[in-house]
């Protein structure tokens, strides 16, 4: 077949769906920027499929965090006539646009970790890190086995997130034989936390499993400073794992983050990746960037094993595709869409810095 009779088109268009606005738009921009990166890599280099060069083109949406909003634009990029997606950052966006895009047989790459986005019997949800079941296994199993301790609270803060991953490690404490002696929720907003910290005392709780905030955890840090009660454990999610949380340093005898978004550094090729980003962007990646770079690679990859532009192809490919990622080493996906090699890391707070405690994709 000559290259003037190829149906593989001059432009292939790739969307981008994140929240690039309000909260957490620093995250989004950083998932959008990974992207462009590759792109941009990618067409200098003469991106071919099936002998043809092409050139790719980024179409990027801002959903804002909100589920209607993701639907909206998640309905603009198909009519704009991407072949696949790299979004959404949060669980509810990506759950309620996977049914646009699965009407179109279009690939949707997520970082969300809610089970629930892989489990809508669509063929085209992908997810690009480990999910909150293997997180949940990993607050349970290290907690357990780490942390030496025989009473244990799980405190979240009532969103599906939240509630589902506290109520997760719960399982996997009880599991290995510790007692959960205090479970309990508060919304996203609570920040007096006197009440908790003497229920903790009463029951001689030894680890805190905590799925709330970086601002909630420093208020009960000083809570329990306030009260003397400072031989303690905190052990939390993804919200905990900021900056902000050295603050607290020092204050408890120990803090502790799991996370399926592993840094960048902790990669052998994180450091070219690194230098390469901050060159283009000034500034570090704020979140999981070198993922969505990742994902940008390995969607080229099964783009051109499949020799076509067709969304129904390259969604064929892509559960088949032993893809290469040039940071994170490999991204292949089971029938479901779940990351085969998804791992959890698990990093405490050392002189206000996250230190790598352990990683593992078992747990």
């Amino acid at each position: 077949l000559v290259a003037g009779c190829s149906k593989v088109p001059d432009t292939i268009k790739i969307g981008v769906a994140q929240p690039l606005t309000g909260p957490i738009g620093a995250l989004g921009q950083d998932l959008l920027n990974g992207v462009k990166l590759a792109v941009n890599e990618l067409n200098a280099a003469g991106y071919q499929v099936d002998g043809k060069r092409v050139t790719l083109e980024v179409v990027a949406v801002d959903d804002k965090s909100d589920a209607a909003t993701g639907k909206i634009v998640a309905q603009q990029l198909v009519d704009a006539g991407v072949v696949a997606v790299i979004g959404h950052l949060n669980s509810g966006v990506s759950i309620d646009a996977a049914p646009i895009y699965a009407a179109k047989d279009i690939s949707q790459i997520a970082v969300s970790t809610n089970p629930k986005f892989t489990q809508l019997g669509f063929a085209t949800t992908f997810r690009m890190v480990a999910n909150d079941t293997l997180q949940a296994r990993a607050i349970g199993s290290f907690g357990a086995a780490q942390l030496g301790a025989v009473r244990y609270a799980a405190i979240d803060d009532g969103t599906p997130y939240g509630k589902g991953l506290a109520d997760g490690a719960a399982v996997q404490l009880k599991a290995e034989k510790k007692e959960v002696v205090v479970r309990q929720s508060f919304d996203e907003k609570t920040v007096a936390f006197d009440k908790l910290v003497g229920e903790l005392k009463a029951a001689k709780v030894e680890v805190i499993v905590w799925t709330l905030s970086d601002l909630q955890a420093l208020a009960l840090i000083e809570a329990l400073r306030k009260a003397d009660y400072t031989n303690v454990r905190l052990l939390g999610g993804d919200l905990i794992k900021t900056p902000e949380m050295a603050k607290g340093s020092g204050i408890i005898e120990g803090i502790y983050a799991t996370s399926p978004v592993l840094e960048a550094k902790e990669f052998t090729a994180g450091k070219a990746f690194l230098e390469k980003y901050i060159a283009a962007y000034k500034a570090p990646p704020a979140y999981g960037g070198h993922y969505s770079y990742d994902s940008m690679y390995v969607l080229s990859a099964a783009i051109q094993k499949a020799k076509s532009a067709d969304p129904k192809d390259i969604t064929k490919m892509l559960h088949s595709i032993n893809g290469y990622a040039p940071v994170t080493g490999t991204m292949t996906w089971d029938e479901k869409g779940e990351q085969r090699y998804g791992a959890v890391g698990v990093y405490e707070l050392r002189t206000g810095d996250w230190e790598l405690r352990m990683r593992s994709d078992r747990w």
